[in-house]
């Protein structure tokens, strides 16, 4: 997925692949000032095609300044951490960056249900976090000051999704299935909800069990009661299995979802019966505009890899950390800013143009700007419809 690009920053296109992995500056001493800025994303396990997405998004936008901040005296340098998408071992990473006095800031998560719990000991560190990607509700709204998103959340995104359904689709009736975690029942009671208000007849709700391969039980009951839609709330290696039990039994409605299903793995593992999938995401297309197909032909040149949503969302995650960073080291008289006031210059971002969204934060750490874009797949590729609403 789905900018500018100057002889100044030649250079580091060519050598950013080799920092992304990891490997370049490994181990090296360059006499200046370390400034570590962590992501934190599965870079293993069923999710690791978003996380490392939002990995070399970030990465991609830190190599771009590492030059800048050289000039300045300091050390540029990108920490990426592997949370399985596991709370538990989200939370042992969030220890483990806090510990480290260099680490001045964190983008991520991708999973709610492990930013939550990663997010109370950011908050104990005085550690900044951007995410890229985290829609639930209950993230920006248990006061903590450390936490802020670029997308939007999941009462803007759920409402949006509905309305679309209802207003655009024509559906009349509707089933309704999540994955059973923090991000997915979050999503679907606000599909719900909107539907109901709406009038759309809820002819079923049910959760499947991630991980699990055969979801038969709950296809037979969609195929039974033959709804308009199929509301997922849940993501793409799921959604995958689901779209494609759900055809094979029949299955004729709309099939439709949320961000956590804007993945390009999802036709990988649905094949065909990919074509057709309609879903909401929180980031919209880089590639509707000239300057954004540059930045995604110079991306794909320095990572070996195609833009995904969230390549997009980490690059503008970082941008957002990193202009706070550079906020404070000027406030601080060009030296190497505390967390504290890295966190403060953060929160205050007014107005910053990332190279898809636009970032003023909220009291809480919500985006002002933050919007719900529409896709299709067709033809195993995952086509910009436009704004939700």
């Amino acid at each position: 997925m789905k900018l500018k690009v100057t002889m100044g920053l030649f250079t580091a296109l060519l050598t950013t692949g080799l920092a992304l992995s990891g490997c370049a500056g490994a181990g090296q001493s360059t006499g200046k000032e370390v400034i570590k800025l962590a992501t934190q994303s599965p870079l293993s396990g069923a999710y690791a095609n978003i996380g490392d997405a939002i990995k070399q998004g970030a990465g991609y936008a830190l190599q771009e300044e590492k030059e800048e901040f050289a000039k300045m005296g300091f050390d540029l340098q990108l920490f990426p951490q592997d949370d399985q998408a596991d709370p538990k071992q989200g939370v042992t990473n969030a220890q483990l960056l806090v510990a480290n006095k260099d680490v001045l800031g964190v983008v991520g998560h991708y999973n709610t249900g492990v930013a939550v719990p990663s997010s109370s000991k950011y908050e104990d560190g005085k550690l900044v976090m951007v995410s890229p990607a985290n829609t639930g509700v209950t993230l920006t709204e248990e006061g903590k000051k450390t936490v802020h998103r670029i997308c939007a959340r999941d009462d803007t995104q759920g409402p949006s999704a509905a309305r679309y359904a209802k207003n655009t689709l024509g559906v009349t009736t509707a089933f309704i299935i999540n994955d059973k975690t923090a991000y997915g029942v979050g999503l679907t009671d606000q599909v719900k909800a909107q539907f109901e208000k709406d009038g759309v007849t809820i002819l079923g709700s049910e959760g499947i069990t991630v991980g699990e391969k055969d979801y038969s039980s709950v296809v037979n009951q969609v195929v039974s009661k033959n709804p308009d839609i199929i509301f997922f709330g849940g993501i793409y290696s799921e959604g995958g299995l689901l779209v494609k039990q759900a055809r094979d039994k029949g299955f004729k409605g709309i099939f439709m979802g949320g961000d956590g299903i804007d993945s390009s793995d999802l036709v990988t593992i649905a094949g065909s019966a990919a074509d057709g999938v309609i879903y909401t995401s929180v980031a919209g297309d880089v590639t509707q505009t000239d300057a954004g197909k540059k930045w995604a032909e110079a991306y794909e040149k320095a990572t070996s890899k195609k833009p995904e949503t969230y390549s997009v969302y980490g690059y503008d995650a970082m941008k957002v950390l990193l202009n706070g960073l550079k906020e404070s080291i000027k406030a601080n008289g060009g030296k190497k800013p505390s967390r504290e006031q890295v966190l403060e210059a953060v929160h205050k971002t007014k107005n910053f143009q990332g190279l898809f969204t636009k970032v003023t934060f909220t009291e809480k750490g919500d985006n002002e700007f933050a919007q719900v874009f529409v896709y299709k797949f067709k033809n195993g590729n995952a086509a910009f419809v436009g704004k939700a609403d």
